[in-house]
């Protein structure tokens, strides 16, 4: 095994009636303290100390230990428990951390750990670094891990258990720097928790995605062969160590910002999903708003998604019809941003998700919607044809008659139609309103990233699934009506404009929860996976039978 080329202090450490072995290298000073957390079963700090090493070459205090049962350390492994691993965790931070900012590593199982630490130490913990983490269900946390046939392993071993893991809010409530290492093959954690993580993560923390293809779940391992990853490992986690990792966005800014205004903080906006949204009051008194793109998928896309809704917002400027932001300033490539990112003016207003004057919000709702279809740019300044988000050979459907003839009856060719301009993302939770009652009124339209040219009949569709989902399938079905009252514009009848509406109803099977996330955030907890299936299903239901043959 290579030889750390930093000191390394061992000691040991008595909690929790065991004595547990530890190490640690840099002094107490430093501008923070990592501590490094190994995983279950044979792991043990020894893989960790090239990291440690890692660490204290850049000005760190570095720590690890081995849980009781691990390594050095005394006890049994099978009187181990997730609880347990926090609290022996917290008593060696609280005893030799000092007072310095915290990074927390964790591997496989202190997955779970590093975040029960993030909700105990709150802000003070400024960044996290998950290697092949996992998380487990709030009922396996007192459970002893005993000998694999016990309460813990039955509960590991139950489908689906991860999902109610404290974990997943702790990460997404987690405003530092975050950097998942992913392995190239990981037979130990299921891909769709990695990917519950991920989603997590992206919520709020300035995120990256560390990824290894050579290497396999035992990442303490690979970085104890391969201390140049490690050093990476490191750099990453340090980027912007004393302002949460937004350290080139907030140069961005500075020099983006009207003349003289400062930033005097910084508050994130709910209801976002494919970015995150920041308001940022300035020095006089106005608001502007920060889009960044954090989440793999989109970061990847950003560059074009952003040119789109930059320009989109410069033709319609001059629209007082039409309340969309007015842009300030756009780093589409993250070329000086840590990310791509766009910053725009505030507008007034709310998203409105709940049940108070859900008619009056409707009807307002679609008539805006008739004045965006309204905008003829020049052919120069049309955005981009319209992409279909789903087709017949891609929908995922639950089983039964009703999704196997909504299927079919998308396999065909686009209907004939007269192209507009289009949202393309239109819906109740990228619409702001003010006042209650005869002063209700639509405040804002936002999220122009998906902005297109194509049939009318594509963005009443797409805010009719959302209304169906939101409120449910009747309201859903009778927003057609709404947008056709208010003066709508060439909407197709029967079949074809059934297609359009299976085209987009389709694109949220199975998983109609994922549009419905930023709508719990607002407070609609009603809207569970359960619920916003069976709407979705009624909604099919009820459009097969309202146009269909």
């Amino acid at each position: 095994m290579p030889q750390p080329p930093f000191p390394l202090d061992q000691f040991t450490y008595d909690c929790d009636g065991e004595r547990l072995s530890a190490v640690r290298a840099g002094t107490p000073d430093a501008r923070a303290t990592a501590v490094l957390l190994h995983g279950a079963g044979t792991g043990s700090k020894e893989r960790l100390l090239p990291l440690l090493s890692a660490f204290a070459d850049q000005d760190c205090h570095a720590l690890a230990f081995d849980f009781s049962g691990h390594g050095g350390s005394t006890g049994k492994l099978s009187q181990l428990s997730l609880r347990r691993r926090f609290e022996q965790a917290a008593a060696v931070i609280d005893a030799h951390a000092g007072d310095a900012p915290l990074i927390l590593v964790g591997f496989s199982m202190s997955g779970q750990t590093v975040a029960d630490l993030v909700r105990h130490y709150g802000p003070r913990v400024t960044a996290v670094g998950l290697g092949a983490p996992g998380v487990f269900a709030a009922a396996a946390w007192d459970e002893a891990f005993a000998d694999g046939t016990g309460t813990f392993t039955k509960i590991l071993r139950t489908q689906g258990s991860w999902r109610d893991s404290p974990a997943l809010p702790a990460f997404r409530a987690f405003e530092g720097r975050a950097v998942l290492v992913v392995p190239g093959t990981d037979t130990v954690i299921p891909a769709e928790v990695t990917e519950s993580i991920e989603e997590a993560l992206c919520a709020r923390a300035q995120y990256s995605r560390f990824e290894l293809p050579d290497a396999e779940h035992k990442l303490g391992l690979w970085f104890r062969d391969h201390p140049e990853d490690g050093r990476r490992l490191v750099a990453e986690l340090l980027k912007g160590l004393d302002d949460g990792g937004w350290s080139a966005t907030r140069r961005w800014l500075a020099g983006a910002l009207p003349e003289k205004r400062t930033v005097r903080g910084s508050r994130r906006l709910t209801g976002g999903w494919s970015s995150q949204m920041r308001e940022l009051p300035l020095d006089d008194g106005t608001d502007l708003v920060l889009r960044t793109f954090v989440k793999p998928f989109f970061r990847r896309h950003a560059p074009r998604m952003l040119a789109r809704e930059a320009s989109v917002l410069a033709l319609l400027a001059e629209r007082q019809d039409i309340p969309a932001p007015a842009l300030v300033a756009v780093d589409a490539e993250a070329a000086a941003c840590d990310h791509p990112s766009l910053l725009m003016t505030r507008l007034p207003g709310s998203v409105r998700v709940d049940g108070q004057e859900p008619a009056r919000r409707l009807d307002l709702l679609a008539a805006q919607l008739v004045r965006i279809h309204e905008v003829v740019p020049r052919a120069e300044d049309r955005p981009r044809t319209y992409e279909a988000w789903t087709s017949a050979e891609r929908a995922r459907t639950p089983e039964g008659p009703v999704w196997e003839r909504a299927v079919e009856l998308i396999r065909r060719e686009p209907p004939p139609h007269e192209d507009r301009f289009l949202h393309r993302d239109y819906h109740p939770g990228n619409v702001l309103y003010t006042g209650a009652g005869d002063t209700l009124r639509v405040s804002g339209v936002v999220d122009w990233v998906e902005t297109s040219w194509g049939p009318a009949d594509l963005d009443v569709a797409h805010c009719s699934t959302a209304v169906a989902l939101l409120h449910g399938p009747e309201e859903g079905l009778a927003f057609r009506d709404r947008y056709e009252r208010a003066g709508g514009h060439g909407l197709q009848s029967g079949p074809d404009h059934l297609y359009w509406c299976l085209l987009d109803a389709l694109a949220y099977a199975p998983d109609a929860a994922k549009l419905a996330g930023p709508w719990r955030e607002l407070g609609r907890t009603d809207l569970t996976p359960e619920v916003l299936g069976g709407r979705l299903e009624a909604y099919v239901r009820g459009l097969l039978e309202r146009y269909g043959d």
